[in-house]
């Protein structure tokens, strides 16, 4: 790995390396990889094209992005002509992400919680993305019932929420606690993950999303494309857990 820049912010030191065979970029915090891409900003996380893929399919326009880090995403959707906003408390990660990872200074980014910015503002996006976190966790009031009725709120009709949660193994409930929450605000809650593996990205989305295919490849990085479309192809959609005592 190459050092580029560490910056030390009250919530963490961000890393920004280049890995040397490869020329990726990574955002690292904590010794957690939280972004990674190749020069032009294009993520190499499978999750990342997942949930692009995603947004693509239900013609989202108007997003919001709780969470940024490298923002990654926000790069790929305004390469799509798609309106990104994004959300994130450490403002050093803006200033990262439009110095190393390519974003765009189109994309609109508020130094702000997200719980607290969208209680203070009343427009509506298309889609909410939640992909924030503190070391391996989201912070619990972006995923309490209170939060996902306030997300539903602010989604136009035909809108959903997507969100990336870390799943240790199979026995961490992670993202079926999150799906049963979301699933006493909306009637449509789904599931994408990859069963049997550790320290992985579930998505769990709720919403208009009944009629969502698993996503492919639709921005091909410069890296790793062969690895990160095998990734996207294991995915399933899977029944999440009803209940701790099985599904």
């Amino acid at each position: 790995m190459i050092p580029i820049q560490e910056i030390e912010t009250e919530y963490g030191t961000i890393h920004v390396s280049r890995v040397r065979a490869t020329g990726a970029l990574t955002y690292d915090v904590g010794g957690r990889r939280q972004a990674a891409a190749d020069g032009n900003g294009t993520s190499l996380a499978y999750y990342i094209h997942a949930i692009f893929g995603l947004l693509t399919q239900m013609k989202a326009r108007d997003i919001l992005m709780i969470g940024g880090a490298g923002c990654t995403l926000g790069t790929m959707l305004a390469r799509a002509q798609r309106k990104a906003t994004i959300a994130d408390v450490n403002p050093a990660a803006f200033a990262v992400a439009r110095q190393h990872f390519s974003l765009p200074e189109t994309v609109a980014c508020h130094v702000a919680d997200g719980e607290a910015f969208l209680r203070e503002q009343a427009r509506t996006y298309d889609a909410v993305v939640l992909d924030a976190f503190h070391g391996d966790e989201i912070p619990a009031h972006l995923l309490s019932p209170q939060f996902f009725a306030l997300v539903r709120e602010r989604l136009s009709p035909g809108g959903a929420l997507f969100a990336n949660i870390l799943v240790k193994h199979d026995f961490d409930d992670s993202a079926d606690r999150a799906a049963r929450d979301m699933k006493g605000v909306w009637a449509d809650v789904r599931m994408l993950d990859t069963m049997g593996q550790c320290d992985r990205n579930a998505i769990v989305m709720a919403g208009r999303v009944a009629r969502l295919r698993p996503p492919e490849m639709l921005l091909r990085p410069q890296i790793n494309a062969r690895t990160i479309d095998s990734e996207l192809r294991a995915l399933r959609f899977r029944a999440w857990k009803a209940s701790r005592h099985g599904f």
